[in-house]
């Protein structure tokens, strides 16, 4: 270099923070750098990843932007820290250097993405050494969190530490301008991972190609057979063999939740499910999710009828590792895919807890030698809009993390809900929301609860400061907090009100400090005074909420009995308004078939109080309106009857639609939802109740439910809207209140990033958390 390109030149530190590492960010700085004609070095340590510098100040600079505005596909740039450096006139070269270990961890870890066209090419290619490897992967797709135990991510910290790469995949890792450069699932069949077929006892009987064509012969023959993947196994049949899947349900004890389905390719998704553009874009993302899309009117590949029975939509998603191309490319039909574990608990992992849990309900087992380090099960959304609405955060999506504009004044965990459990951290400048844990109402899921906090807390080598919990004293999640906070006195513990952390989160995710108008409507959690809520109207900030308006309480007759059975919940919002003996008379199918005698005994319990708790839910109304027009009289799954009301009102015309209309209406600070049920039972009395009828009803019940929430909204229009909580899983009345506060010039905060049910109460629960420890 001559002495006045040198005068002309710099050196400088940038340090890259974000998700930075597993996403190929080391080999396209390399890449850029030598093409620029730049010197320096890149490695990553646990805060990202660190370049040195140096050479002409304005190709510098040219090197900083591409950094900014073009990163990598999976990468994410949250910041950009840049330090001048001495000139080093003796570094004459760029290079990539190894890892660090020491420092606080900070760097996001990468969410697992589907296999890339590359490596579907490479498998199709017969000269390829990838040619129908089932583990195929490169940097831009394959297995991220739920292979690795430590940062920095490298080989050595992942499931993959124990197998030694052959010479081909050595010299491709090796290689900066390779795609595999330190890729680190990297493998081959010489000398990565691969398939074994067992028994359902867990006796091995086929190795590699044969294990995938003995899955497939059983597959065909209508077997149930249990195949690991990313983040566990599902349990997986032939979903046009009607026996097949009806047997998979009568093993798994799950007899009308809808099952989700993977589709070989878009051309066969198209054959099975209806949607706009951005639906199928969502279906073919690299993430992968199960996407709820409208089943096709007229398909051309005939499911069997009780994979999704009595619903309007299907769950459909499409293969994301090269094991599952290469199973539906020679299958060629639709297969049911759902996550295989026990009502409730975690997805399994391991071969072993298969064959102890679920040895009954598997005919064979598709295993794999890559052991899964971190859990992590399907991801499933839906559009809203054209916008994306995730119902449960996993695979392809998280670890979710936020960067923050002020750094956090302590470390931070937030512990989560009882139902659709996640946990949060927060420290520096980071926010991380966990992978969905589940319910916890088992050893089974407390131990995964305590698996996935040890996991972050490894990660991060993190000590919190502050533990934030739900105020409920029986959930697991507090239970938790308040034993930790026996044994470190030292850290400080919060609690925030369950429907207060849902208008929270989706504060969170737009870093929203002032006051907010949010809508949480769910099916439970305890109110401040005592109650189960539900239907709320809340006034929120960081520092705290006012109740403006909330559903008129009802009674859960025989308390938690009444979730399963909607009929008590029926009868306790009827009882409001009428004498048993109208109620006895009220010409509802559900009431009518049930014994006289058992209607005056609930009377009894409702009327005593004896054995009820009081709620204002809306989950429960819907329950209730769902059993008055006879779609549901026990509740099989948590959600069923918000589905069944949507599905009946899809199925009107647009001609039908409007043909009721009903009021809620808004007294002292609460809505009447005994006048909401008495028009529903005069719309019932009136007409014979047909399926149209059934359907205008539904319709007319969701409609005024989202005119309440707009009337609301324009009252009190200088506050920002947040719509949250399970209920607003709900498409139709989701799509109602957007459309019609759009109409009104009412702002609605976005939540796309983030499930609104109780899987994003723990990010709430968080950014509480943080505003607190500012005072």
């Amino acid at each position: 270099m001559s002495n006045q390109a040198i005068s002309n030149s710099i050196r400088t530190r940038i340090k890259v923070t974000g998700i930075v590492q597993g996403v190929g960010f080391r080999p396209y700085v390399y890449r850029h750098a030598t093409e620029l004609a730049l010197q320096g070095s890149v490695l990553n340590n646990q805060q990202g990843v660190t370049i040195e510098l140096q050479g002409p100040e304005g190709v510098v600079a040219q090197f900083i932007d591409i950094l900014r505005t073009t990163p990598p596909p999976l990468a994410r740039v949250d910041a950009i820290d840049i330090t001048p450096l001495t000139f080093d006139p003796n570094d004459n070269q760029f290079t990539i250097i190894q890892s660090e270990g020491e420092g606080d961890a900070v760097v996001a870890v990468s969410a697992d993405k589907s296999t890339c066209q590359d490596c579907l090419d490479d498998m199709q290619d017969t000269t390829n050494r990838h040619y129908q490897y089932p583990f195929t992967n490169c940097t831009n797709c394959g297995p991220r969190y739920t292979l690795i135990k430590a940062l920095p991510y490298d080989r050595k910290h992942t499931s993959m530490s124990g197998f030694e790469m052959c010479a081909d995949c050595a010299k491709s890792y090796q290689d900066p301008l390779d795609r595999r450069y330190h890729a680190q699932p990297v493998s081959c069949p010489a000398c990565g991972p691969h398939v074994s077929f067992c028994k359902a006892d867990g006796q091995v009987i086929s190795e590699r190609e044969d294990a995938l064509e003995q899955t497939l012969q059983s597959l065909l023959e209508g077997k149930i057979i249990a195949i690991k993947g990313l983040g566990g196994f599902h349990l997986v049949c032939d979903a046009t063999n009607e026996s097949a899947v009806a047997e998979l349900r009568s093993r798994k004890q799950r007899p009308a939740k809808p099952l989700a389905v993977m589709a070989a390719d878009m051309s066969m998704a198209q054959k099975l499910v209806q949607g706009s553009e951005f639906e199928w874009q969502l279906l073919s993302s690299k993430e992968r999710p199960i996407t709820l899309m409208q089943k096709q009117d007229q398909p051309t590949i005939e499911l069997a009828a009780s994979v999704a029975p009595g619903i309007d939509k299907l769950g459909i998603f499409l293969p994301y590792t090269p094991l599952h191309h290469l199973l539906l490319t020679k299958l060629q039909r639709p297969i049911v895919a759902t996550s295989a574990n026990r009502s409730g608990e975690p997805i399994i992992t391991e071969k072993r807890d298969i064959i102890l849990h679920l040895g009954r309900v598997v005919d064979g087992i598709l295993d794999h030698n890559r052991a899964i380090i971190n859990g992590c099960d399907d991801s499933v959304v839906q559009s809203v809009r054209d916008e994306i609405q995730i119902m449960r955060m996993a695979r392809g999506y998280a670890p979710l993390s936020l960067h923050t504009k002020e750094a956090l004044p302590n470390k931070i965990i937030a512990v989560g809900a009882q139902q659709k459990n996640s946990i949060a951290f927060g420290f520096n400048n980071n926010l991380f929301l966990s992978p969905h844990i589940g319910d916890l109402f088992s050893i089974e899921a407390e131990t995964y609860f305590d698996a996935t906090l040890a996991t972050f807390k490894r990660l991060y080598d993190f000590t919190p400061d502050v533990i934030v919990s739900d105020k409920h004293p029986d959930y697991a999640p507090t239970q938790w907090a308040n034993n930790y906070h026996l044994q470190h006195q030292s850290c400080q513990w919060q609690q925030v009100q369950h429907h207060y952390a849902h208008v929270l989160s989706v504060m969170a995710v737009n870093q929203s400090t002032e006051n907010v108008l949010g809508f949480s409507f769910d099916g439970t959690g305890l109110g401040d005074d005592g109650t189960l809520w539900g239907g709320e109207a809340l006034l929120a900030n960081t520092q705290g909420f006012e109740r403006l308006c909330h559903l008129m309480p009802f009674k859960l007759i025989g308390g938690e009995q009444a979730i399963k059975d909607p009929r008590r919940l029926l009868l306790a919002t009827l009882f409001e308004r009428y004498s048993l003996e109208q109620v006895l008379g009220l010409p509802i199918p559900s009431i009518q078939h049930m014994p006289k005698l058992l209607v005056s005994n609930l009377h009894k319990l409702w009327s005593t109080g004896s054995g009820c708790t009081s709620t204002s839910s809306m989950g429960r109304l819907f329950d209730a309106v769902a059993c008055a027009l006879g779609l549901i009289e026990k509740t099989q799954f948590e959600g069923q009857a918000g589905m069944l009301i949507e599905g009946a009102a899809n199925q009107l015309s647009p001609d039908e639609c409007d043909a009721l209309h009903f009021t809620l209406a808004r007294a002292n600070k609460v809505w009447d939802t005994a006048g909401l049920m008495a028009q529903i039972v005069d719309s019932i009395s009136n007409q014979p109740l047909t399926q149209l009828r059934v359907n205008q009803i539904a319709d007319a019940f969701m409609r005024c439910l989202g005119d309440a929430v707009c009337e609301f909204a324009q009252l009190h229009h200088q506050y920002k809207v947040v719509l949250t909580g399970g209920v607003f899983q709900n498409r139709f009345l989701s799509e109602y209140c957007l459309a019609k506060l759009e109409s009104l010039n009412i702002t609605v905060l976005p939540r796309q990033q983030i499930p609104i049910n109780d899987g994003g109460i723990a990010l709430g629960q968080l950014w509480f958390g943080i505003h607190q420890s500012k005072f």
